[in-house]
């Protein structure tokens, strides 16, 4: 029994956490009027009830939360709470001239509230149409002007068929008339194409030449009068052009209905910064500048930027077809990328498929609806849902978009408005983008409380009036009831009540004691304050972060950071999300907090997500002996091995595919193959093993040793061998030089004359009549 109260009070400690975590919270700081009250926050309520507060309570506890107030005793109808809300909605009926509805609202914001209102669009059949041909008259486009010629009757008559009215208007444009655009030499200007016999007239930057008509003749008859013309380099000065046609409306002759450019070239453009080439150095103004219908000062600024062009086309609901040749292609998507509501379509090389080109950009740019506010405030936030006809939903976005929208088929716009503070009225315009219908709207705050309070000559001990439940004293009368008239006290006895303790300075030396109140200073600058009932607190003395009070998240209260919702920490510099730290459903994988959205991992495990532990040993000589109990166990019966695998789930396998495997021996020095996968949180493994095990086979003694024998003998006989042969080649090597060296020998049979021989002759006397005879001796 005791388990389950204890269960029970667990449960409803988490039930009254959950519902105080997503209460609605009045963060305020000392709100001592209506006023200051509700600009404190969304959630802030005022209770305006007569001696609500008591004795020694300050005003600032009239300002709460409704449910709070409630709970305190203050009665729903002497409650404060603006809301926001629409207060009027001027509606029309949507038909073939009015795709658009609501025309007007009024909307009324309590700052940090968001209000919310519903805008309607239903594309209607016929909506007339203004096109105006901008044509690159350089000389590579010689043969498309020809073609253009013949386009009027054409292009009306294509437009007729998929809009009530159509009108149609033509301009050239080239480049900049100075150099290195364009050659300024005399001959050059008069005649500056390549071929000296074409009719070429001289360069220009930008020519209007045919306002918008429907009389298709009178478009052949002006067009017809044109004649190509030439510059240096391959860029041109299309930008320019783009930027008066747009601005100079009143000149163009466009009308308030659906608006298109068509913008045909076959080479590049220049852009803001390329007019320094030519010392131009005044940046474009975006203004008109069309004097005889001709842009004369194109050499006086520089070319537009693409951003600045997007902006004017874009306020002036202007819709641009990009008719480029194939290789212009691609760099023109990537500046239609850049401008809303723009398309690209592929140009032939003498410009003979424009009409069908034009058509199909028409319905592709008419199918598509993109609702924008232009340029608001910094404080307005504005965002849209969008519900599409085709199932299409997207919400929150900084645009409303649907696409493929097709005639008569009505889609819905949520827009949902955000005043992140009190600001004078204001009025903006949502407009879908290529369309003149806007939508007006104008925002006040609630910010004022409009109290109606109960005349009352006692109130306020008859020297003030009740506002909003407080008193508003009378001049020369001071206190929370008015009850002190200036010099009705001793000083000491009223410094006594504005002192915290015996020790303190008065009003801690931050204010004034008037009447025995703290009247706190006021700092110049307004966003500083002190308060407190000794003046004791101030709302900037936290701590900071990144050079930022509280992070720039939070309110500073008396010394600690009160922060907003999402944030956490002394400086609230730490986001509450634990986006960051979440990897697969788990927080920092269960080894480590989530601290300032990032993980704190334990135990030598490191980041993002506290996965890996690069110190840490390897778990696979840990569940050696898990896995070999499993293996030996043959998979079954498995309780045995609960020990050795503690902070294990173990599984069987036919084979272990992963790279990553553990190769471990067993108690049999056989090698076992396994698999370990960390799982999220400390300790916790997942095994996959197989039985099969890889184990080493007996020696074969006789081989080894009689292949060692053997082994050595042969090796012995081999280096014998060697050795002979060695010996050989030597011996012969030392015969053959003997031989050559005995052949280079040469004797000499001569006598040397100082050789004496070794043999003496003597004769005998005695014999010296017989014959000769000679004795050596």
């Amino acid at each position: 029994m005791s388990w389950c109260i204890i269960f029970l009070l667990i449960q409803a400690e988490i039930i009254s956490y959950k519902f105080a975590s997503t209460a609605e919270v009045c963060t305020k700081i000392k709100a001592n009027t209506c006023q200051e009250c509700i600009q404190s926050g969304p959630h802030c309520s005022w209770c305006k009830k007569v001696n609500f507060t008591k004795a020694g309570e300050s005003d600032s506890v009239r300002c709460d939360t409704t449910a709070q107030l409630l709970s305190l005793g203050c009665d729903q109808s002497n409650i404060i709470d603006p809301i926001s809300e629409t207060l009027n909605i001027d509606t029309q009926d949507l038909n073939d001239g009015t795709q658009l509805t609501p025309k007007h609202i009024d909307l009324q914001l309590r700052p940090g509230e968001t209000g919310e209102f519903e805008v309607q669009f239903k594309r209607a059949k016929g909506y007339p149409v203004d096109l105006y041909y901008l044509m690159d008259l350089s000389y590579s486009m010689f043969d498309d002007l020809v073609n253009v010629k013949e386009l009027g009757n054409q292009l009306l008559s294509a437009l007729n068929g998929i809009t009530k009215s159509a009108q149609i208007g033509f301009g050239s444009f080239v480049d900049k008339t100075v150099l290195p655009f364009v050659s300024t030499h005399p001959e050059q200007l008069k005649h500056p194409c390549t071929d000296k016999s074409v009719q070429c007239q001289p360069p220009f930057s930008f020519k209007h030449i045919l306002n918008l008509t429907g009389d298709g003749n009178k478009f052949k008859e002006q067009v017809g009068m044109q004649w190509i013309s030439g510059n240096l380099d391959s860029p041109e000065g299309g930008l320019d052009a783009m930027m008066q046609v747009a601005v100079c409306g009143d000149k163009i002759g466009w009308r308030n209905v659906t608006r298109l450019l068509v913008y045909a070239t076959d080479d590049g453009f220049h852009i803001a910064g390329d007019g320094k080439l030519a010392a131009i150095l005044t940046p474009n103004n975006g203004m008109c500048h069309l004097e005889d219908n001709i842009y004369k000062k194109s050499n006086e600024f520089d070319y537009p930027s693409v951003g600045q062009l997007a902006q004017k086309l874009s306020q002036n609901n202007i819709q641009v077809v990009f008719a480029v040749t194939s290789n212009m292609v691609k760099t023109y998507q990537d500046l239609s990328n850049l401008i809303p509501k723009s398309v690209v379509g592929g140009l032939s090389n003498d410009s003979s498929n424009v009409v069908q080109l034009i058509t199909e950009a028409y319905q592709n740019l008419s199918s598509e609806v993109i609702l924008d506010h232009g340029i608001t405030p910094d404080f307005l936030d504005i965002v849209y849902d969008s519900y599409c006809s085709n199932g299409v939903n997207v919400l929150n976005d900084v645009r409303g978009i649907c696409s493929n929208v097709k005639i008569n088929e009505l889609i819905t716009f949520k827009v949902k408005v955000t005043a992140k503070k009190c600001l004078p009225n204001q009025s903006f315009s949502i407009r879908p983008l290529g369309f003149t219908e806007t939508v007006k709207v104008s925002v006040t705050t609630a910010c004022d409380c409009l109290c109606e309070d109960a005349i009352d000559p006692k109130a306020c001990n008859s020297n003030g009036t009740i506002v909003c439940g407080i008193c508003s004293c009378n001049k020369g009368h001071l206190g929370k009831n008015c009850e002190c008239a200036e010099g009705s006290k001793t000083s000491q006895e009223l410094e006594q009540n504005c002192r915290k303790d015996n020790n303190s300075a008065v009003c801690s030396g931050a204010g004034e004691c008037i009447c025995g109140q703290c009247i706190c200073h006021i700092n110049d600058d307004s966003s500083k304050k002190i308060f407190g009932t000794y003046c004791e607190c101030n709302n900037w003395g936290c701590e900071m972060f990144e050079n930022k009070l509280c992070a720039g998240e939070g309110t500073c209260f008396c010394g600690v950071c009160t922060c907003n919702a999402d944030f956490d920490g002394t400086a609230c510099q730490c986001k509450r999300s634990t986006d960051r730290c979440m990897n697969n459903g788990s927080i920092c994988s269960g080894r480590g907090e989530c601290k300032c959205n990032l993980c704190t991992c334990k135990g030598g495990y490191i980041g993002p997500y506290c996965k890996t532990c690069p110190g840490c040993p390897s778990p696979c000589p840990r569940f050696g002996p898990c896995v070999e109990c499993h293996i030996k166990h043959n998979g079954q019966n498995t309780g045995n091995c609960t020990d050795v695998c503690f902070g294990a789930t173990v599984k069987q396998v036919e084979t272990v595919t992963e790279e990553a495997f553990c190769r471990e021996k067993d108690s049999d020095n056989c090698w076992m193959q396994y698999f370990i996968n960390e799982e999220d949180g400390e300790n916790k493994f997942s095994i996959r093993y197989t039985l099969k095990r890889e184990c080493p086979e007996a020696p074969n003694v006789l081989f080894i040793v009689g292949g060692t024998i053997g082994g050595v003998t042969l090796i012995g006989l081999i280096g014998l061998i060697i050795w002979k042969i060695f010996t050989e080649l030597k011996d012969r090597n030392e015969y053959k030089h003997f031989e050559k060296e005995k052949q280079k020998v040469k004797w000499d049979e001569n006598v040397n004359p100082i050789f004496t021989t070794a043999t003496t002759t003597v004769k005998n006397p005695n014999f010296e009549d017989e014959d000769e005879d000679e004795k050596s001796i």
